[in-house]
């Protein structure tokens, strides 16, 4: 299909391409989630978390199963190492693949009680691994376990480099989602979705700045996305984030500055930059997983 743009400002116009398709690359899925490029393997993951299934597609248009019985998992991505670290609801923890192929865990308690549900995840150029912790994946089980929230917060964590200190950097937000730094890694962007089931909660994401120690300071409000929700969130080399919603992914400058959409026929979940030149978006999108060529690429720690 046609891609479809509302451009909002011009700079947008530089950013997207004129004549591309919006294609379908994947569908039949019950809620997907969760992707991630692996660039050592020319492929992209991505997660169906009610179906507990991870799924593996190639340039070739071909998806296949990569993982079942994977416990609910939802966020991706890739550590400092290459090797791939998973945000489980089910297990309510935080954990990796290792070289052997074994599965192990990286985070599962803070302060000696049971995490709530990690959710989105990413890695800094230092190793730290930061993620979030709303409740989804207690609240019911269909995304999960259903369970009893035991951490006095919805945080967002940061993991040591050596995987010995949890630290949370910010326990403020309703529901923390989808997160991403900046491309000089002195600001994190933090997606709040608790408008999902509080409507008094704005769709709101947040910026934060990053000391040198990581510490988050100065939490103000960058963006309120509509329609919809924000959940996953990437930032592009100039800077621009990019996020889902219910119709499109909205894009907004660095200055908060809201540039533009591209439209999805489905609710937009999340989406990631990948490909030879990082140059393509993958959409995840309720059924299914879309992609197109754009014409900026992923921001590089």
């Amino acid at each position: 299909m046609m891609a479809e743009y509302e451009i909002l400002d011009d700079r947008f116009k530089e950013l997207v391409l004129p004549n591309v398709q919006l294609q379908q690359i994947a569908t039949g899925h019950l809620w997907t989630e969760g992707p991630v490029w692996v660039p050592a393997q020319n492929c992209l993951y991505f997660s169906d978390i009610p179906a507990q299934k991870l799924f593996r597609w190639s340039p070739d248009n071909v998806v296949s199963l990569f993982r079942k019985n994977t416990d609910f998992a939802n966020g991706n991505t890739l550590d400092t190492h290459g090797r791939l670290v998973t945000c489980s609801h089910g297990r309510r923890r935080l954990e990796r693949v290792e070289v052997d192929g074994s599965i192990g865990s990286l985070a599962s308690e803070y302060e000696g009680k049971p995490l709530n549900s990690p959710n989105d995840v990413v890695v800094k150029s230092d190793g730290s691994i930061w993620f979030t912790d709303p409740t989804y994946g207690i609240m019911g089980n269909y995304e999960g376990n259903r369970g009893v929230q035991e951490q006095e917060a919805r945080n967002v964590f940061c993991l040591s480099a050596d995987g010995e200190a949890l630290t949370s950097v910010s326990a403020e937000l309703s529901q923390p989602n989808g997160l991403a730094f900046s491309p000089d890694e002195t600001r994190l962007y933090v997606a709040d979705s608790g408008g999902s089931h509080d409507p008094a909660v704005e769709a709101t994401i947040f910026a934060f700045d990053v000391s040198p120690d990581n510490r988050l300071s100065n939490k103000r409000s960058f963006a309120v996305v509509s329609p919809g929700f924000p959940d996953g969130l990437r930032v592009d080399h100039l800077g621009n984030l990019w996020t889902s919603s219910a119709d499109s992914v909205q894009c907004y400058a660095p200055d908060g500055t809201h540039l533009g959409k591209i439209f999805v026929p489905e609710v937009v979940s999340n989406l990631e930059f990948g490909g030879p030149r990082n140059t393509r978006m993958f959409i995840t999108a309720s059924t299914s997983v879309y992609a197109i060529h754009v014409n900026v690429e992923k921001a590089q720690a």
